[in-house]
């Protein structure tokens, strides 16, 4: 079995481009960084480093060997995090996927609530956009619904709110002051993408467009939220956003957020638990999402 700590020293040292930025890192000598990578050599038999110049260069199968050993040191990690629980007598970790307009609305006053409740539960919360290798489930997931997925073996589902979208304008526009748009009044603009064009809200707001008869043209691919929001501030275009996504200060003049009539896009939002019948925290946290969402 390879040795952890000469794994952590390989990679500081692949991380920070010599012996002696690993060194000043680490805060060993140079020394003890170069028996440790001496050790691990002899240990694998494989050749790590290479003489180049005055420095070394990383062989090919360092560069392997490094990626292959991101899920353990992710893993080494996680049980860190599990010895410093028992050792101070935490009883429970729970983890917790989110996307980001609920990450934003939601989960901090989540985390404080569900903190106040049970001081000694261990909260995770890991976006859920990105995928996840290595690991158990998330304990509870909050997610957009998606036609035909499947939950875990045993989890049950929560429905938590309809989230309809609404449309993002320039505060010149001239449909800046409606009460609400139809997306064919805004065939014509230019639009901005607020998400990836493979994700599901992406996916949404491209079948009611279609709905209505046409396909948007997409001028500017922000493909995020924040950055979707500036350039309707800036007069570039518009764009067409979950209501989650959308809230701005109410003094701003910039941006206008109009709602959107039928056929309106609208995503369902979700909480799937992996233990229903054992995870009093996960069961906890739903009601309490419930009681913000109202």
């Amino acid at each position: 079995m390879l040795d952890t700590h000469r794994i952590r020293v390989f990679r500081s040292v692949m991380a920070s481009g010599s012996i002696q930025a690993a060194a000043d890192n680490l805060g060993y000598t140079p020394s003890a960084i170069s028996q440790q990578i001496s050790a691990l050599q002899k240990e694998t038999g494989l050749t790590l480093f290479e003489r180049e110049g005055r420095g070394l260069s990383p062989t090919a199968a360092a560069r392997s060997l490094v990626a292959h050993t991101n899920d353990l040191m992710g893993e080494l990690s996680k049980l860190d995090s599990v010895v410093t629980d028992l050792r101070e007598g935490r009883s429970g970790r729970l983890t917790i996927g989110y996307f980001t307009s609920a990450g934003a609305e939601w989960m901090p006053t989540l985390a404080r609530r569900l903190s106040a409740e049970m001081p000694d539960l261990t909260l995770e919360l890991v976006l859920n956009e990105i995928p996840r290798r290595g690991g158990a489930p998330f304990d509870l997931n909050i997610l957009v619904e998606v036609a035909g997925a499947q939950d875990p073996h045993g989890s049950r589902r929560i429905p938590l709110a309809v989230d309809p979208y609404v449309a993002l304008l320039p505060g010149d526009h001239p449909l800046a002051d409606s009460s609400a748009v139809t997306l064919a009044d805004l065939e014509g603009d230019t639009w901005i993408s607020n998400d990836l064009p493979q994700a599901i809200c992406s996916k949404i707001l491209a079948a009611s467009c279609e709905a209505a008869g046409f396909r948007p043209r997409f001028a500017v691919q922000a493909q995020d939220h924040y950055t979707a929001i500036a350039f309707v501030r800036a007069g570039v275009g518009i764009t067409v956003i979950p209501g989650l996504a959308a809230h701005l200060p109410t003094s701003d003049p910039q941006v206008r957020v109009v709602p959107i009539a039928p056929p309106q896009p609208i995503r369902h939002i979700a909480a799937v638990v992996r233990d229903p019948a054992g995870n009093k925290a996960a069961n906890r946290a739903v009601e309490l999402l419930l009681e913000l969402i109202g």
